[in-house]
Parts: C-alpha cells; structure tokens; sequence
C-alpha cells in the first residue's frame, strides 16, 4: 500500500502517532502486546519490519543516487544512458523525487573510486537508495551495500531479492536466441559476436547464450571484447575481418554488436575493407537508437524499451525505500526490428510542390523531396 504514515497505521490501530513510532522503532514505551500488533499491521501492507521502521522513523532526503564507473566521454555518447535516464526521471517526477548522478572515470590499477562515493552517500544521508549499473562478477559494490543497509536495484542485473536488493532482469538468453535464429533462418553460417566490456555479467551471458544457440543451430561463432565505444567497435571490426576472404569457410557473414555506437563503428570499419553490407556482411545491434535507423545501411537491432528498463528500476528502488518486501522484475524478451534500404536503381524520388504563404502575404511554391519508399523485407539481412 503506497505512501503509509505513522498517522495512517494509528489511525488503523487506534493509537497515538507516538506509540506506533516506539512500537516500530523497538524503542520503550509501549508494552510487547501492543508493539506486536503494530509490527502484525507493517507486514499485513506488504512492509519489511526493519526497514519500515527506519522510513518511518527517520526523515528522508527524497533522492535517489547513481554512480557510474565509465568515462564521462562516453556516457554522453552513448544512447543506452540518454533512454535509461529518461525514463528513471519520467518517474522520480512523477513521485516528486530527485536524481542525485556521479560519473566515476575508471583509473586501471588504482582502487574503484566509485565505492567511496557509495560510503559517502550513506554517511552523510544524502539519498535514500541507489540504482546500480553494470554488474561485474564478484560485484564489490553488492557487499558494500548489504554492510551499508542501502536499498538499491541492480538494473539489468542478476543481484536482488534479499535484504534491501532487488533487480530489474533481463533475459540475455531469450534475447540472443531471438538473433541467431533470425540469421540462420537467412542461411549464416558462422557469426561474430563483437562484445562490450568482458568482465560485465549481462556481456558473460549474452556471449555465452550467443554460442549455445548458434551451436545448437549449427552455426559457428567467434565472440571479440569491444567497450562500447564507435571507435573501438570499428577497431574491432578490423581486427576481426583483415585479411580474410569473404569466400572462404571461416569468413563470418555476420555481425553482432553489443550496443548501438559499436554497430556503426563496424559500418565504418566494413565500408574501409571494401566490404558491402549488407550483401556481404549482415548487421544486427543488440540496442536499438536512431543511430541504426538513419545509419547508412540502416541497421537491423533488438527493440529492447531501454526507457521502460529505467522506469521499472526506479519503481521498484522506490518501493523498497517506502517499506515493501524486495523483489526482482523480470523484463519482457525483445524483438527484433529489420530495417530496409532502397533497392539500388530505383526511381529518383517524385518531387511535389506544396504552397507556402510568405510574410509578404503573396504566394510562392517550393519542391518538396517525398522520401524513398522502403520495401521488401530483407532490410540489413542478406545472406
């Protein structure tokens, strides 16, 4: 039940806003029948006792927090974060809440600056509860958090459901089978998977559920480690297809990539080895951004609702800084959206004339370009 007061369980209860703050708070004052009724009502709503007690009894301060260890070059280029923000906003505004975010730039060697700021935030009380980015394996910041009481969702993650955790997951499985079985069903044979970062859980289980589906398809595959930069997924790309011949068995005749910036990066990268997509190499991006649809080729990708990953997050973070039990979300599977292009000696485009009133008053004509018309569907899926 949302927004439950100390005056709300009172007024239920029949007693003084100062004996169900007592009773919740384990403090004197009230005999053990009366605190047993209390903390009887807290779990009836669907509280977890303890914390309820504390969001009761302590004052808030109505912000949530995000650290992100990434270069913050990077997060401002990359779409995954403009769409996960937008709709973790959509719902902090909605509830009247505030965004608290840190970007943390990684230094190799040197310890992970980003716990501190965890530390930090719940010393000095400064949010109620975190949501957590890019689970790596044996996460440090999952016991920091669980040391810290902080509640926290692990968005994308596989962490959750214990304590004041919980998780947004996403089926990396479901989700690559939905890829590989639309490629061979378009005759691949052998794909490559070009990664982000490798130490990444959701990255670990999305090469892996890659190879499982291809093999039991009879695909071979090859899985190259990027970091979700354009740049590196064109290196990548290089790396990956230099030298080889597009006729021959071990060529793969297409390509995976991890997000959005990595695909076009690849485009790049195909266009420098005199390759054509997509009548030599396939395409297909596991994110989906208006980057792949006005990329030349356009390019074929997972519509994963990014925005909608960011308002479940925040939902549920918020629930379990007002009281209720933790619990992961499962995210629906993705599909899979084709993109076409012109079919090369197509007519030009007809040109209309549309009448624009100028400010003079008089009347004057323009031409007008009417966009191509897309057909067929085989889009940036060739065989």
């Amino acid at each position: 039940m949302a927004n439950v007061t100390i005056a709300f369980l009172a007024q239920q209860l029949g007693m003084s806003k100062a004996s169900v703050s007592y009773a919740l708070n384990g403090r004197s004052g009230v005999s053990e029948e009366t605190r047993a009724k209390v903390l009887a009502l807290a779990a009836e709503l669907g509280w977890y006792p303890n914390s309820s007690a504390r969001a009761l009894s302590q004052s808030r301060s109505e912000t949530v927090g995000i650290v992100l260890l990434r270069d913050p070059a990077d997060v401002g280029s990359e779409p995954f974060y403009m769409s996960v923000l937008a709709g973790i906003e959509a719902i902090l505004g909605e509830r009247e809440q505030n965004l608290m975010l840190r970007i943390v730039a990684p230094e190799p060697g040197a310890e992970r600056r980003d716990l501190e700021v965890y530390r930090r935030w719940s010393g000095e009380g400064r949010v109620d509860g975190v949501l957590v980015f890019d689970e790596s394996r044996n996460d440090p910041r999952a016991p920091l958090l669980n040391e810290l009481a902080l509640p926290c969702v692990w968005v994308g993650g596989a962490h959750g459901g214990s304590g004041r955790s919980a998780a947004t997951s996403v089926d990396q499985s479901a989700d690559a089978l939905t890829v590989v079985q639309a490629l061979s069903e378009r005759g691949h044979r052998r794909i490559a998977y070009i990664s982000g970062l490798a130490q990444l859980e959701h990255e670990r289980a999305r090469s892996s559920a890659v190879e499982k589906h291809a093999r039991l398809l009879g695909i071979s595959t090859v899985v190259v480690a990027s970091d979700y930069t354009a740049a590196d997924g064109e290196m990548a790309t290089i790396a990956l297809l230099a030298g080889l011949d597009p006729a021959a068995r071990d060529f793969p005749t297409a390509l995976v990539y991890g997000n959005d910036l990595m695909a076009v990066g690849g485009l790049s990268a195909l266009k420098k080895l005199g390759l054509s997509v997509p009548e030599q190499v396939s395409v297909v991006s596991w994110d989906d951004s208006i980057m792949c649809q006005f990329s030349s080729p356009p390019v074929a990708a997972l519509q994963r609702d990014i925005a909608e990953l960011g308002r479940q997050s925040a939902a549920l973070l918020l629930d379990i800084v007002q009281g209720y039990e933790p619990r992961n979300v499962q995210m629906r599977s993705a599909g899979l959206r084709q993109r076409t292009r012109p079919r090369s000696g197509s007519a030009a485009p007809e040109s209309v004339r549309l009448r624009i009133i100028k400010l003079t008053g008089s009347v004057g004509t323009i031409p007008f370009m009417k966009p191509p018309f897309f057909r067929g569907k085989s889009g940036n899926f060739y065989q």
